[in-house]
């Protein structure tokens, strides 16, 4: 009889606990709106990126310190598993990354509607259709990127990314200035769109807040599909500066392949 009675409490029990733990999963409950952090970790190839230290070494045999590392991040899409969008607010939708601060490494997204996410999209510049809307057009950002030093001047508009330090090359044995500078350069806009699929679900609920860890290999800004020899760049020995030329649109494409998604924290 004894056994009996404490086989059929250890059931309710055993009931009890498991409806409690069904009734308090709120990652089930896909309804309102979230929060979604995009951080982005810079490295050097397969290291980590360490500013004004490391020596990094291009496929060119060329040897960098790197001291800055901008780039404006923009124009955020998410999809979700069922294939529908969530297109970030155009005006809240322009970040600064910068390796040299740490606000400029996460970027909070707020106001997403729940769901599954699998894939995200984003812009690297500010896009041609905002800059047309005139420095007046452009909100809070415009000081932003102007005190950030990611503006030439309106008429040149922003600075895309912002590539410096020094180098040396087998033909240049002195540690060099060097500076690489993406954006508008005569017609060319050089704006360019990453889409890169999640390997496991960002799962965006009133109570979980997905964090997407991006590894940004800025090698491949010089050192990509395209290779980009700072030495022969370097014009009278004064420093290599590419702000524009035939070598522009080369760096705006290895751009779109210098991004992958590493893991999704779901916390």
């Amino acid at each position: 009889m004894k056994n009996t009675l404490y086989k059929a409490l250890a059931i309710v029990a055993i009931s009890i606990t498991l409806g409690s733990c069904s009734s308090d999963d709120s990652s089930n409950d896909v309804s309102g709106q979230g929060k979604l952090i995009l951080e982005f970790d810079n490295a050097f190839g397969s290291n980590d990126l360490i500013l004004n230290t490391q020596p990094n070494k291009t496929s060119n045999n060329e040897i960098l310190k790197i001291s800055t590392v901008k780039y404006i991040v923009s124009n955020v899409v998410l999809t979700k598993a069922d294939g529908t969008t969530f297109t970030y607010p155009k005006s809240k939708s322009y970040f600064i990354a910068d390796e040299a601060s740490a606000k400029g490494r996460e970027f909070e997204l707020i106001d997403v509607p729940a769901g599954d996410y699998v894939k995200v999209k984003f812009g690297i510049g500010v896009d041609e259709a905002q800059w047309k809307l005139g420095a007046a057009g452009q909100g809070d950002f415009l000081a932003q990127a102007d005190a950030a030093g990611m503006m030439w001047s309106w008429a040149a508009g922003y600075k895309f990314i912002a590539f410096e330090g020094t180098f040396t090359s087998p033909t240049v044995a002195a540690e060099t200035p060097f500076m690489v500078h993406t954006g508008k350069t005569g017609t060319d806009y050089n704006y360019t769109e990453v889409t890169l699929d999640l390997p496991t679900k960002a799962l965006v609920r009133t109570t979980i807040t997905p964090e997407v860890h991006l590894i940004t290999d800025v090698s491949k800004i010089i050192d990509g599909t395209n290779k980009i020899k700072l030495s022969d760049n370097n014009a009278g020995g004064m420093g290599a500066m590419i702000m524009g030329g035939t070598n522009l649109p080369l760096i705006t494409q290895n751009v779109s392949g210098m991004f992958r998604v590493d893991h999704v924290h779901n916390d």
